[in-house]
């Protein structure tokens, strides 16, 4: 028999057995120990090697596991038959380690304010879940999101906006995308296959319904939100609306409009979605007041989410079912497992209970408003063309923005975005590059409307990560670049 053993390496972080294993699969793989092949005995190989006959066994065991070699009683080991497509192959566990210490990680492309979240108090009660609850952590989520959490849900979401609920209609989950596909199989289980979305509106949404073979109805949306009367009459389906703020033009669903849509459910049998993301940052006035509490028929869920008045890093939404709904899902959640974390979810639940959440909504509608005002002013400044182009702008727009130039806004004194609307040949990738170097937020409006043959273009301007103090010289410069 030839030789095959090498010596192993005590310096190695990695363990003589698997230096033994790694060493003996190359041997078959690259062919020097053929199919059939039978292989020295443990004792024989400890010897060669200098490795106890333990380390020995532990190698000829993991190759053993895998089917690299067999073994055959009162003989020993042979080489097992392998595919010639693997013999050929390279030992992929030959490959050398990257240089890890050179790795590099991006820590974000965008500018990012610190004001904007309290981590020191998120820390504190952070440790409060690990140094006095920790025994919760020990076992799994509840799949509905953890009671303590829907609790303070509940509590918040009555004394500041209205939505009556018990925490048993609450479901917690990572983003609305993924609530979404819970409430596609609740709206299955009714028989309700048509999901109506506003056009423009949120896209995700849509991707989800439609991948779970749900009908999409594309209703447009005015400075009132959605048509109404353009909804489906006498056919039970959901639709999906954003009326405190719509996402993106930044409408706002009268009072009026609200009743004749939650009539329009009762009398079609139909359930409203109802998206609040940021209803509490309104910079003008008091937040709406939501269909959910205005819905005496049961026909609203109410989605919430935590990534605006939080972080984003959070991903923590959640959903309140009308109770028809809500027993519904106790049916079929046993299929699913929580895919947030326990400890957040305990950690916001205190953050909720010592009255952090309700102080950090305070501080960020101050801020936040000082923002808009900022980047509005800033864009109106930089932006003025001359008299001649502003006339010729004010005669074509049909979108009412605020102020007349080579860029117009359209301020909703709300939300974390304001709209663009630019009169240039550039495109929305490009104009969007432009700003993503200089560290902004920037996406299109609408594909549909960027493409057109109208050269103005529609984009969403994130405001609320931009430092108060670096809002003028940055929209300054990052005019001066559009225009060029």
């Amino acid at each position: 028999m030839k030789p095959f053993i090498r010596n192993v390496d005590n310096n190695l972080s990695v363990p003589l057995y698997i230096q033994l294993y790694r060493h003996i699969k190359g041997e078959i793989l690259n062919g020097n120990l053929s199919i059939g092949e039978k292989l020295p005995s443990l004792r024989q190989i400890a010897a060669e090697s200098d490795l106890s006959v333990t380390t020995t066994g532990q190698a000829y065991e993991q190759l053993l596991t895998e089917g690299y070699i067999i073994s055959k009683p009162q003989s020993g080991y042979y080489v097992a038959e392998i595919p010639t497509a693997a013999v050929s192959a390279k030992d992929q566990s030959a490959k050398s380690n990257p240089e890890m210490d050179d790795y590099t990680f991006d820590r974000g492309k965008f500018l990012h304010d610190s004001e904007t979240f309290d981590f020191a108090k998120w820390k504190k009660c952070s440790a409060r879940v690990f140094s006095e609850y920790n025994d919760m952590l020990l076992f799994e989520s509840d799949v509905q999101g953890e009671a303590t959490l829907r609790f303070e849900i509940c509590k918040y979401l009555y004394s500041s906006r209205g939505v009556s609920a018990s925490p048993q209609q609450v479901v917690i989950g990572a983003g609305s995308q993924q609530l979404a596909a819970h409430l596609s199989r609740i709206l299955t289980l009714m028989g309700i296959d048509l999901v109506c979305t506003e056009d423009p509106g949120y896209i995700p949404i849509q991707n989800v319904f439609r991948d779970r073979g749900f009908g999409i109805a594309k209703i447009p949306v005015t400075e009132n939100g959605i048509m109404i009367e353009k909804l489906p009459a006498n056919i039970p389906s959901a639709v999906y609306v954003s009326p405190a703020n719509q996402f993106p033009t930044g409408s706002v669903m009268p009072i009026g409009a609200r009743y004749k849509l939650l009539e329009w459910a009762n009398a079609n049998g139909s359930i409203i979605l109802e998206d609040d993301y940021d209803s509490e940052l309104r910079y003008s006035g008091k937040p709406v007041q939501p269909l959910q509490s205005l819905d005496e028929h049961d026909s609203v869920v109410y989605f919430g989410s935590f990534s605006s008045t939080l972080f984003p890093a959070i991903k923590l939404s959640y959903m309140i079912l009308p109770p028809k709904m809500a027993e519904l899902f106790s049916t079929i959640k046993d299929d699913y497992t929580q895919t947030c974390s326990k400890a957040e979810q305990l950690t916001l639940a205190l953050f909720m209970e010592d009255g952090y959440y309700y102080t950090n909504i305070r501080k960020l509608r101050s801020l936040y408003a000082q923002k808009l005002e900022a980047c509005a002013d800033a864009f109106e400044m930089y932006s003025k063309t001359s008299e001649k182009s502003k006339g010729k702008n004010a005669r074509r727009n049909q979108d009412k923005p605020l102020d007349s130039g080579f860029i117009n806004v359209i301020n909703t004194k709300s939300g974390i975005n304001i709209t663009l609307i630019i009169d240039t040949e550039k495109s929305h990738e490009e104009l969007c590059a432009v700003g993503e170097s200089l560290g902004l937020h920037i996406i299109p409006f609408s594909a549909e409307r960027d493409t057109s043959s109208d050269k103005r273009k529609y984009l969403i301007f994130y405001f609320n990560q931009i430092p108060l103090e670096k809002i003028d010289a940055t929209i300054k410069e990052l005019v001066e670049r559009w225009q060029t």
